[in-house]
């Protein structure tokens, strides 16, 4: 066999002869699936060591250091960043070695049923290419610095300290109605102004934040990046900007405050990707105070894993505890920062790959999504314990969910899945619904997979649910609607990114839905890359008819946008 050039037929041939089994327990991933799990690492571009190993074919340092940055640009996310595992296979050289050059290279190029995308033939990846990561794999894994307390505090900048800062509000915004909006490639967030829609400010922060959380008082807003990096925004300033700013790891996704009854305010909180750890940080300042490993076990296998990433972390409303979701081990720590000098931690089980999720309407009830699970965890903040496992669909994805009332099913929490069409309804009432509850009650179709983001509101008879991975630019550009009161006649299509009136050809994906207080107006982001036009789009809840379009050569990738009082108060 020369290099990789097979006919398809041949390619198929040897990945059957050669290692099926490999991956015979995987189903088939969608073009969605792959969309969202081939997202590049801030390791990509992180020193490392490169270990000699004697059976792993040659490489230069030059080669090596290729490899390493697209590894964690296009692999890791299923993989891991030791190779250990995730959403993927393992890929440690006693697996690799075995499996020789000619085989993986057939493996990258081709891909396979199992999940394995083809890199080769979907023009992702030259012939030069998959060769290198072929000899790559079967190379010891670099593994990343650690970032303990003495690397966080050489980032820990307080700009405005706490004596400095405003003792009142010094601006006339609505505060409760501004929205904070990601725009992803630029390390930036837009505060916008969400009675006039006018952009307030554009604040410097880490790369392609991931998500804003409030502070239990509405002041302070705090923005976590991919990189790591937390900014804490003065929303009382006259100009709503940065007091204070860290970075927790390499890698990372979460951060919230605690909001129990005597501490708001207190304690701030994140998680990191990598390392896989938390830190508890002071609340008015970001100083960092205590750090805390998750590497351990995994439900279930009790076999130890040495890289599970901190997924989402929410803050107790029953108790002072910060409920800690931990990826790849399957647990959510309750964590109690009453006293943090000697920190006790609830540990409950639950299933591997947990993700992302948000509160019943009673806010007791965590529903956390174990994605590659197809698993609902339900968490029962106040008696601190496993209330449920729920076999939903295929890799749910909620963002925080949506909660309304079913004519039948009473409360329920709905999310929508990146693998399938279909968004399930989980009942969340014990007591009056108990032979519902923590069910999956009613599955309704939707456009299709590639759906990260549902939303309702209290005040809202309607229930949204975007679709931006979706491989066809008419769905991930669109965002389906539905009548909670009447479901059966299943959805309305609404053209978003039409509505935008965008002048160029960019990709105009439609996400995040996201009302404003009031719960009578729904915003979307029209994400297009960096160089393209990209807009926000305001639709009037009532009549689900345009209402503005919000555009600004500043608004460059805008992707998640969190509303103030909706996020400080857990609506959804």
């Amino acid at each position: 066999m020369k290099g990789i050039t097979l006919n398809v037929a041949a390619a198929a041939a040897l990945l059957l002869v050669a290692g099926a089994a490999w991956a015979q327990d995987k189903k088939p991933v969608t073009p969605a699936e792959m969309n969202y799990q081939a997202g590049a690492s801030p390791l990509a571009n992180e020193p490392m060591y490169q270990a000699s190993n004697p059976k792993a074919p040659p490489m230069t340092q030059a080669e090596f250091d290729t490899a390493r940055q697209i590894y964690f640009e296009r692999c890791a996310g299923c993989h891991g960043v030791l190779r250990k595992g995730a959403t993927g296979k393992p890929l440690t050289p006693d697996i690799t070695q075995g499996k020789g050059t000619a085989y993986l290279k057939v493996f990258i190029a081709y891909g396979s049923p199992a999940g394995m995308p083809n890199w080769l033939t979907s023009g992702e990846m030259d012939e030069k290419t998959v060769d290198l990561m072929a000899r790559y794999v079967q190379h010891d894994p670099p593994v990343p610095p650690e970032f303990g307390m003495a690397d966080m505090k050489k980032t820990w900048k307080v700009i405005v300290p706490p004596e400095a800062r405003p003792k009142k509000k010094m601006n006339n915004y609505n505060i409760d109605n501004i929205f904070s909006t990601t725009l992803r490639d630029t390390g930036e967030v837009a505060l916008i102004d969400g009675d006039t829609k006018q952009i307030i400010n554009i604040v410097k922060t880490g790369y392609a934040v991931h998500i804003s959380r409030l502070s239990a008082s509405g002041r302070y807003l705090f923005v976590i990046g991919r990189d790591a990096k937390i900014n804490m925004i003065d929303l009382w300033m006259e100009k709503p900007d940065n007091v204070a700013a860290l970075r927790v790891g390499l890698e990372a996704r979460s951060v919230d405050t605690s909001k129990y009854k005597g501490y708001e305010d207190k304690f701030a909180i994140a998680g990191s990707y990598w390392p896989p750890q938390y830190v508890i940080m002071k609340g008015d300042t970001l100083e960092p105070l205590k750090i805390v490993a998750t590497r351990g076990m995994v439900v279930g296998t009790q076999e130890y894993h040495p890289e599970p990433r901190v997924a989402s972390i929410v803050a107790s409303h029953f108790k002072p505890e910060f409920v800690v979701n931990v990826k790849e081990t399957g647990k959510t720590l309750m964590v109690d920062y009453s006293n943090i000098d000697a920190l006790k931690t609830t540990e409950i089980g639950s299933a591997p790959f947990l993700h992302d999720g948000g509160w019943d309407s009673t806010k007791r009830y965590f529903m956390v999504a174990a994605n590659n699970s197809n698993k609902i965890a339900v968490i029962d903040a106040k008696d601190g314990k496993l209330a449920a496992v729920t076999e939903v669909s295929k890799i749910p994805h909620p963002g925080r969910g949506a909660n309304f009332v079913h004519p039948k099913f009473g409360p329920v929490w709905a999310t929508g899945h990146l693998g399938d069409e279909n968004i399930s309804l989980i009942g969340t009432d014990p007591v009056k619904n108990k032979q519902y509850a923590f069910k999956e009650v009613a599955k309704i179709k939707g456009q299709g997979g590639g759906a990260l983001f549902i939303k309702s509101h209290p005040k809202s008879q309607h229930l949204y649910s975007d679709t931006p991975l979706n491989p066809d630019p008419k769905i991930a550009q669109s965002v389906a609607v539905y009548d909670i009161k009447n479901l059966d006649k299943g959805f309305t299509v609404l053209p978003i990114a039409e509505w935008a009136g965008l002048k160029d050809d960019g990709a105009k994906r439609v996400v995040q839905p996201e009302y404003n207080k009031a719960g009578d107006e729904v915003w979307f982001a029209v994400w297009s890359a960096k160089n393209k036009e990209s807009a926000l789009v305001v639709v009037d809840d009532k009549t689900l008819k345009l209402k503005a379009v919000i555009k600004d050569p500043r608004l460059i990738t805008p992707t998640g946008h969190f509303n103030v009082y909706n996020t400080q108060h857990d609506v959804y």
